[in-house]
Formats: C-alpha cells, sequence, structure tokens
C-alpha cells in the first residue's frame, strides 16, 4: 500500500517496520515530528529526555540490552550529544542504534546551519542521507541492518526539505525482531585508555570495510544520461539537479555520505566531460573527489551557505531562469513576534522598563530580541544564558549584577540550565536568573518536558518543581511573578537585582496557545479616552493595530491579558461588556 507522508512520518515507520523498539529524544524543528510520529505505534516505547545527551545515552542503553533502539534530533542538539556519541564509535553496540539528526540549511529555525556530516567524519560513524520520503523508510530499516552487520551506531541524516515534505511511501510489514542477549564484555563496553587503545584499530578497519560495502551495495546509484555534465549529489540537491536537468545529464546520486565511495567516483568521472559536485553547505563530496586527483568544480560555482533551490541550481550552473511573478517591494515585511497574549511580552517588557542588560536563550522568548521590544542581548545555544550571565558579571562586579538577568525557558532550563545555575550558587555571584515557565515546550510545537506532568503520549508522569529544584541547587531566594502584572514584576525584579546573593525569577503563566487555557474576554478601545500616544505599541503585540490616529484592537487575537491596560494612562482599554 502506498501512502503519501512526510519524510519524519516515513523515519517513523521505518522505525515501526524495523522493529525499533525504543525511541528517546529531545524536540526540535525540524526533528520534531519523528518522535511523534513514532509514539503512533504502540509498539514502540517513545520518551522526551532533558536534552539530546540523555536522549542518546538512554538509547545506547537499550541498544546495550538487545533491543533496537533510536534517538533524534536537530543539527545542533548532535552537538550537545557528542560526548556519548563519539565514544559510542568506539564501543559499537550490541543491538542496533540509529541515530536521527536533520540539518536546516537556511536557518529557518536554528542559530546556524552546521553540516552533520562533519560529525560523522569526526566521529567515525557511517551516515545515509536520503532524498524523499521514500528512501527514508527505506534507509531507517537498511540502517539498523548495517548497524548491527557492522557493529556501530549509524546516522540517518535529514534536512528541512526532506523531514517537512511529502512523498508517495510504500508501506512494509514489521519486522519480528528477537532480543540480543546482553552478555557482559568489560573490554568491548568499559572504555577506560587500555580498552580504548584496543578498539580504535576496529574503528578504522570498520569504516574500511563499510566504504567496501558502499561501493558495491548500490545505495550509491549511477543515472546516465548525457555526458557532457556529470553530477554527484545527493539529499534535496539531488531532486533540485533532476529537476532542473531531467536526463539530459548524468548523476552520481550518494546515498552514504560517510563512508565515501572511491572506485564507483572515479569510473564515473572517466565517463563525463566535465565533473560537478552539487552539495548544500559543507564542500564534503567535493573535497573528496579533490583528494582523489579529480578535476571537479563545486563551490565555486554553488555557495557554502544557504538553502538551494530548482532556480539557484539552475543559474549556477548557466541556465536561463525565468524570473516569474514579484511582490510589489512597498509591500512592508513582516517580523517574528511573539503571539498576542504571549506570557513572555509582559516580562520583558517590565526588563526594558528596568535598562536591564538581557543575556537570553533558545525559545520563543528569543523573540524579545526583535523590535519593538529589543530587550534581549544574547543567544547562543541551550543553557548559555544561566552560565554567561555568571561570567559576565564576574567580569564587571557589582555594577552589573545590578542590572543583568539571564532569561531561559522551563524546557530549556531542564535541558542545560541547571549547571549553569549551579555553578552561579557554587563560584558565588549574584546573578539573577529568570525561568519563563509557560507550562510546555512552545517553540517547537508544545511538547511535553519534565515540568509538565505529562510524559510524549501526554499520560501522567512525575512533575519537577522548579522552586524546589533551585533551592537544592543552592538559590536561597525563589521568586515566582504573573508576567501579566507588570507591576509585580517591576516590584519583584528590582528586589533581586538589589540582592547581594544569587537569585531565582519564575514568571509563570501557561502559553496563550495551550488549548486547555481559558481567555478573557477581548479589549476594546474607548476612541474618545485614546489620544493617540502609541504607548500600547511598545509591546509589539499583534493584536493592537493604529488607525486613523488611534488604536485599534483585532478581537480575533485579543485574548484580553491586560498587560497594554496597564500601559495606557488614559484608560482607553476598556473591558468588552
Amino acid at each position: 500500500m502506498k501512502q503519501l507522508m512526510l519524510g519524519n512520518a516515513a523515519l517513523a515507520r521505518g522505525l515501526y517496520e524495523a522493529g525499533c523498539a525504543i525511541v528517546s529524544s529531545y524536540p526540535g524543528t525540524p526533528s520534531t515530528e519523528i518522535s511523534e510520529e513514532a509514539a503512533k505505534y504502540p509498539e514502540i516505547y517513545c520518551e522526551w529526555a532533558p536534552n539530546e545527551k540523555v536522549a542518546m545515552e538512554v538509547a545506547f542503553g537499550a541498544a546495550l540490552a538487545g533491543k533496537r533502539s533510536f534517538c533524534g534530533m536537530k543539527h545542533v542538539g548532535l552537538n550537545v550529544a557528542c560526548d556519548p556519541l563519539f565514544t559510542m564509535s568506539y564501543t559499537g553496540i550490541n543491538a542496533g542504534l540509529v541515530i536521527g539528526v536533520a540539518d536546516d540549511p537556511g536557518m529557518h529555525s536554528s542559530q546556524n546551519e552546521q553540516d552533520s556530516r562533519r560529525h560523522a567524519i569526526s566521529s567515525k560513524l557511517p551516515m545515509l542521507d536520503p532524498a524523499d520520503s521514500a528512501e527514508t523508510l527505506e534507509y531507517t530499516r537498511l540502517a539498523f541492518e548495517l548497524s548491527e552487520k557492522f557493529d556501530t551506531p549509524v546516522l540517518l541524516r535529514m534536512c528541512t526539505r526532506i523531514s517537512h515534505s511529502q512523498s508517495p511511501v510504500e508501506l512494509g510489514e514489521k519486522a519480528e525482531i528477537k532480543t540480543v542477549p546482553y552478555e557482559k564484555n568489560i573490554a568491548k563496553y568499559v572504555m577506560m585508555p587500555a580498552n580504548a587503545k584496543r578498539r580504535h584499530p576496529i574503528v578504522e578497519q570498520r569504516m574500511k570495510d563499510m566504504a567496501q560495502w558502499a561501493e558495491n551495495s548500490g545505495i550509491n546509484k549511477v543515472e546516465m544520461g548525457g555526458t557532457e555534465i556529470g553530477v554527484i549529489a545527493s539529499s534535496t540537491a539531488y531532486q533540485y539537479i533532476k529537476e532542473v536537468f531531467g536526463d539530459s545529464i548524468s548523476v552520481l546520486k550518494i546515498g552514504m555520505v560517510n563512508p565515501l565511495p572511491t572506485k564507483i567516483i572515479c569510473d564515473f568521472a572517466e565517463k563525463v566531460d566535465k565533473l560537478i559536485v552539487c552539495e548544500e553547505l559543507d564542500p564534503i563530496i567535493e573535497e573528496h573527489c579533490l583528494r582523489l586527483g579529480l578535476k571537479v568544480q563545486g563551490k565555486n560555482i554553488f555557495p557554502i551557505e544557504g538553502e538551494f533551490t530548482q532556480n539557484l541550481v539552475a543559474r549556477a550552473m548557466g541556465k536561463t531562469v525565468n524570473s516569474g511573478l514579484t511582490l510589489d517591494e512597498s509591500i512592508p515585511a513582516r517580523p517574528p513576534i511573539m503571539c498576542a497574549g504571549c506570557p513572555h511580552r509582559g516580562l520583558f517588557y517590565a526588563l526594558l522598563r528596568n535598562k536591564c542588560t538581557v543575556l537570553g536563550d533558545i525559545g520563543c522568548y528569543t523573540l524579545g530580541a526583535v523590535a519593538p521590544l529589543n530587550a534581549m542581548e544574547m543567544t547562543l545555544c541551550m543553557g548559555a544564558s544561566v552560565s554567561s550571565v555568571h561570567g559576565f558579571n564576574k567580569a564587571l562586579g557589582a555594577e552589573a549584577e545590578r542590572q543583568t538577568v539571564a532569561v531561559i525557558g522551563d524546557s530549556t532550563f531542564m535541558h542545560s540550565g541547571m549547571t549553569g545555575l549551579a555553578n552561579i550558587a557554587y563560584n558565588g555571584s549574584a546573578s539573577t536568573v529568570i525561568i519563563l515557565d509557560n507550562s510546555i515546550t512552545g517553540m517547537t510545537g508544545h511538547q511535553q518536558n519534565p515540568t509538565t506532568g505529562y510524559n510524549l503520549r501526554g499520560e501522567p508522569a512525575a512533575k519537577i518543581d522548579l522552586e524546589a529544584l533551585c533551592r537544592a541547587l543552592g538559590i536561597n531566594r525563589v521568586s515566582v511573578v504573573d508576567p501579566y502584572d507588570l507591576t509585580q514584576c517591576d516590584r519583584v525584579l528590582k528586589e533581586e537585582l538589589a540582592a547581594d546573593e544569587p537569585s531565582v525569577i519564575i514568571s509563570r503563566r501557561p502559553c496563550a496557545l495551550l488549548k486547555y487555557v481559558k481567555h478573557s474576554c477581548p479589549l476594546t478601545i474607548d476612541p474618545n479616552k485614546c489620544k493617540g500616544c502609541k504607548m500600547c505599541m511598545k509591546i509589539g503585540c499583534p493584536a493592537i493595530s493604529f488607525r486613523d490616529g488611534k488604536a485599534s484592537i483585532d478581537p480575533t487575537q485579543c485574548v484580553g491579558c491586560g498587560v497594554c491596560q496597564q500601559l495606557c494612562a488614559f484608560d482607553a482599554f476598556q473591558v468588552k461588556e
């Protein structure tokens, strides 16, 4: 039976058909739906881990116990999981272990656009690179087979377009996979230096064996057409080449991007007049071809940054492209902005009003950096706000401690903020950390986390008490504020910034988009009271606009949070009767 499927859904289907038993992941666009889709199969145990490192270690433990396992993450999440990743390459596995990583060329929802193929090369692990949903399912099943055949974790590289586009998939049956008995093997699984030294040559030989396998397996496919140009490509770049040129040129489609083949590439190069490598982001395949002594074009005609398109590929390779339709340049751009009623808005306005230096983190609240609030001055990676505010304050002293804060979400705090807070308590800076507790992992689409009281499937689970946790980490001053109450936010913020010891402020109000949240009636504007001062526009609420010199409220967006009411000195904002 054929079915139209997202790439992420096809990967989840592949997990099911391959007999995967355990899935542990951390949500991150564009990888999130993999685990959400896998959770629809009752046969697979699925969980959200606090972070990617934990997820990978859980998956490793399950594979060690003899069950096929999987962990999924986005490309920056793989950075977090690199510690176990590199050593798992040495230990190998017991049952199959597949690691899904989704890159984000173009940075649609990421702070960088690193190329995960570099991690595969550095960790000496095989990596498969599907080009559509059908291949995603096929490669997922294959990845488990390779994992067990070569005693290695296998990386499965997705990207935004493969994860979030649909193509037909041929559904198969679930494989019945027996549990592999666990056997004690200290020399294999205890990576103290003496054992690791013995394992390293095994890793090197494994990569040679896999390179030989890739030469003859058919995972790298030659599609001969015209021989004037030959293109080597994988993933979405392959799709763009085929859409632009069809069968008019020859293509070598690479399915395994680490280790890369040698013979098949050299043989292909001999059959074409001009050799071109088309690949998004880093010149991984191109560098390999150059090491083989081949004359090849690549990043001299294609960009090293950004996401490719059919038109980009066509222009780079000398084809005339129809300009198509264009938008009226006078249309104003719509910048990203926090939703109407977002609980973060009031807190950020309080920080702005108190002229705070705000070191931020990864989440919806990163939008506190954009106009008109412009209230966040740094965002680096998950958890960095808490660690950085300590370093910032240690560098500049008491004056900085009186006006600098770290802002981090509840899920992000559980991911990577706890150790930074422990460092603040242990090494003693009078830093103020604000945890924005909106009762969900908002940015990636409302996933549960250890502070919400529910697991991935929405079942009741242990709920971590943030106040108690912060106190257990050594923080004596812990306050809770309602971000809709600007007066309370101002008062508590001033108190904690003035304190001579570290403090935590928990800004607690559920995300306005959660289905269970009951909103107040939309507000209205009394035009007779509105003076057109535009004070209400300073919070950047999308429900508020200006028409004919007066404030106007869109009742379809307004949730009646009342933050704008607190800003208006003329009582122009009224509760609708």
